[in-house]
């Protein structure tokens, strides 16, 4: 399905004026219905992955390994698959489906049935490049006027210092934090410019580097007094442990879709609060389904800093969901009612709806 954003978002690789997200519906032989979020890029920018492959690989691999099998707890719904390599944003959709599939059969919230404990959780906002400084600053302004306490900002070579000088400059005390998306290299340039941003109080610098190089980070890290974030760089449990032992990061940037869903990324909150590292929860501008997934396991207790689980109307003028995700001043309340905490509005899905693809057990 597709959703317009009410505000044109540009990162390191590209700029989005809507999103394409493929829902996933999983009913099980009593007619309890659980919603998952396949929430992949239209583009293989952030990963290898974008909504075609994750279309197919979902189609083709992921729903006829679920389909009919028994299962008592969704933890144990990945094995099914466990032949299909990588493509951890498919993954991640059918993954959720099933976990709000067992919360809602079973009678419980989807955060109590992940372990969380908080009845409502900080929220950060995610702000991108804009064509001017001023610009960028109307829209600082605008979700700080929301009460949110944190503001992230895209980042790219030629747009990184000046930008965050202003904003640093316009709002001493708040909670600011970058994001480069991978785009840096080691070159003297690259490392001045990453280099000047330790003196502006930041929160973190996140994944400064290209995924996959986590000695980069691990050499930068010990330069700057700023904490290193990894996003890209940690897609399984293997990769945060290799992350740990070189040092190459104080924070995790735990995102329910680059790993491949709520059970690897409720292990890796495990795994990560044991370290010491500081936790938070990222997002993909999800839809409500995938938001919603994104507050529960935001509950967790090892999420010491904001999240990235604004409400709804900060990117879509109409969710999906019923009731949407609602933010008070920063702090988004964790659903207590069965199952992901949202009803799906069908009359909209049918309204938004690109295509659909069922499969039933023969």
């Amino acid at each position: 399905m597709r959703l317009d954003l009410v505000h044109e978002f540009q990162t390191s690789s590209h700029r989005k004026g809507h999103l394409d997200h493929i829902l996933v519906r999983l009913v099980d032989e009593d007619g309890a219905v659980g919603w998952g979020e396949i929430a992949s890029a239209a583009d293989p920018y952030y990963n290898a992955e974008n909504v075609e492959t994750c279309w197919l690989v979902a189609r083709d691999y992921l729903l006829p390994a679920v389909l009919g099998a028994h299962w008592d707890h969704p933890s144990q719904v990945s094995a099914l698959w466990r032949k299909v390599r990588g493509n951890e944003f498919a993954k991640a959709g059918v993954d959720v489906a099933a976990w709000s599939l067992f919360a809602q059969a079973t009678g419980v919230p989807l955060a109590a049935a992940l372990g969380g404990t908080r009845t409502e959780v900080v929220a950060g906002v995610s702000l991108g490049i804009e064509p001017t400084i001023d610009a960028l600053l109307e829209q600082v302004a605008l979700h700080v006027g929301h009460g949110y306490p944190r503001v992230k900002l895209k980042i790219a070579p030629g747009w990184d210092v000046e930008p965050v000088r202003a904003v640093r400059a316009a709002y001493p005390d708040l909670d600011v934090h970058v994001d480069a998306n991978g785009v840096y290299t080691e070159s003297d340039e690259h490392l001045a410019a990453l280099r000047a941003l330790d003196e502006h109080r930041l929160t973190m610098i996140e994944q400064p580097f290209a995924p996959r190089d986590l000695l980069a980070h691990a050499r930068f890290a010990a330069t700057v007094t700023t904490p290193v974030c990894l996003d890209e760089s940690v897609e399984s449990l293997a990769d945060l442990r290799l992350a740990l032992e070189l040092s190459a990061g104080r924070v995790l940037n735990i995102k329910v879709s680059r790993m491949g869903g709520l059970t690897a990324a409720v292990a890796a909150h495990d795994l990560a609060s044991a370290a010491g590292l500081g936790v938070w929860c990222g997002g993909m501008h999800e839809f409500g389904v995938g938001r919603y997934a994104n507050v529960a396991l935001s509950s967790l207790p090892g999420f010491t800093l904001p999240s990235d689980v604004s409400g709804s109307d900060k990117y879509y003028a109409r969710d999906v969901v019923l009731p949407p995700v609602v933010a008070h001043a920063g702090r988004v309340s964790v659903p207590t009612v069965a199952g992901l905490g949202a009803q799906v509005d069908e009359e909209y899905l049918a309204a938004s709806t690109l295509r659909v693809h069922e499969v039933a057990v023969a």
